[in-house]
């Protein structure tokens, strides 16, 4: 543990769920890196990740993004294409992106859009692009004729929130300079995407934990009744 994260863990009450307002104001001030740290959000589901009808994704577009420049990848061809380069897509193309991926090992992007006729093609890079989550996929919006409408919600912070194998969905909430306002508003509008993405196979309490924390900063635990408020 480094000098910085002992202090900050001084701030925190391991026995304090805290209110969302609270956790993201002690989150912001126990960042206490050089950089601007991310704040991320920790969501403990009461699912099973293993069944199909207890898996919990979405994407969700953020109030006020995520503060993070997101390049974008787009499998497209003709006018689709022109179309994906017209609106930002800092990398467009068909076959021959398969192939740079395949080859070079290429990963210079941080989300993948794809038309639907193209997802044959882009389908043969499943083992490449899903264990990273870059897998482009309807419920995230990223499998779509509108491109360019992808491309300026993602390019506008939107961010997709997945389960994982532990039934823990993690998710940044926006960087440090964004102040606990901002972030709050980001928490909420990410914690309103989860509860509304409930399965109806979900049994039990839903939200079993919430927890918030910058980037080298200490975990802060949120009152999951009181996540909205």
């Amino acid at each position: 543990m480094g000098k910085n994260y002992i202090e900050s863990a001084k701030l925190v009450d391991k026995s304090v769920l805290y209110s969302a307002q609270e956790a993201v104001e002690l989150a912001v001030k126990t960042s206490k890196a050089k950089f601007d740290e991310t704040i991320e959000l920790a969501v403990r589901l009461g699912v099973d990740p293993r069944h199909a009808d207890q898996q919990v994704r979405g994407a969700v577009v953020l109030p006020h993004g995520t503060g993070k420049t997101v390049k974008v990848l787009v499998f497209a061809k003709g006018d689709k294409a022109k179309e994906a380069e017209a609106a930002g897509a800092d990398f467009v193309g068909a076959e021959e992106l398969v192939e740079k991926i395949q080859k070079e090992n290429w990963f210079d992007y941080d989300v993948v859009v794809a038309t639907p006729d193209m997802m044959g093609v882009v389908g043969r890079l499943g083992r490449l692009l899903g264990p990273k989550g870059l897998m482009p996929n309807p419920k995230s919006g990223t499998v779509t004729f509108d491109v360019s409408k992808a491309i300026a919600e993602i390019k506008a912070g939107k961010v997709e929130y997945r389960v994982d194998k532990t039934a823990i969905i993690h998710v940044p909430i926006g960087k440090r300079s964004f102040g606990a306002e901002k972030l709050l508003e980001n928490f909420k509008t990410i914690m309103e995407a989860i509860i509304k993405a409930k399965p109806a196979a979900a049994k039990g309490q839903y939200i079993k934990s919430v927890s918030v924390s910058s980037t080298m900063g200490p975990g802060i635990k949120v009152n999951p009744v009181k996540a909205l408020e």
